[in-house]
């Protein structure tokens, strides 16, 4: 009788172990599956996209209000931006998408400037207005070969 208890323990043990595992890699994991009803989704189109990746964050004003969920190939060979804002954050629907870089040779991250529009982008929205990353490599060579 002590043997089956002793077990039954350790494997209740074992089993909250394994559920506090999956909860905190789905709370601390690049998307957290809690916060997708706390967050919508808006995408932007861009020229390029070089160095950025899934997961980047998304600023406005220096504040982080959401992260790149989703990089394809979208429409007229541009690439398509997914990105998951937080749902008490509003964008303007003439609102501006840049990718920058933190640093000089930091991380890619996407910088939203509002508009002056009163229209706010809904689920799904489109940002129209965007501007892709500057290429260091392309740059450098254009300084080295002086290709105008």
């Amino acid at each position: 009788m002590k043997k089956i208890s002793l077990e039954f323990t350790v494997g209740l043990f074992v089993i909250a172990g394994f559920v506090c595992f999956v909860y905190m890699s789905l709370q601390f994991g690049e998307f957290s599956f809690f916060s997708m009803n706390k967050s919508y989704i808006i995408v932007a189109d861009f020229d390029s996209v070089s160095g950025l990746k899934e997961g980047a964050t998304v600023e406005m004003a220096g504040v982080k209000i959401g992260k790149v969920s989703k990089i394809s190939l979208g429409e007229e060979d541009l690439a398509r931006v997914s990105v998951m804002i937080n749902r008490d954050v509003s964008v303007t629907d003439d609102a501006i998408a840049s990718i920058r870089t933190q640093g000089i040779i930091g991380d890619k991250y996407i910088k939203l400037t509002q508009g002056g529009s009163d229209e706010i982008l809904k689920n799904g929205g489109l940002i129209s207005e965007t501007e892709s990353s500057v290429d260091l490599e392309e740059l450098v060579s254009k300084y080295i070969f002086g290709d105008v």
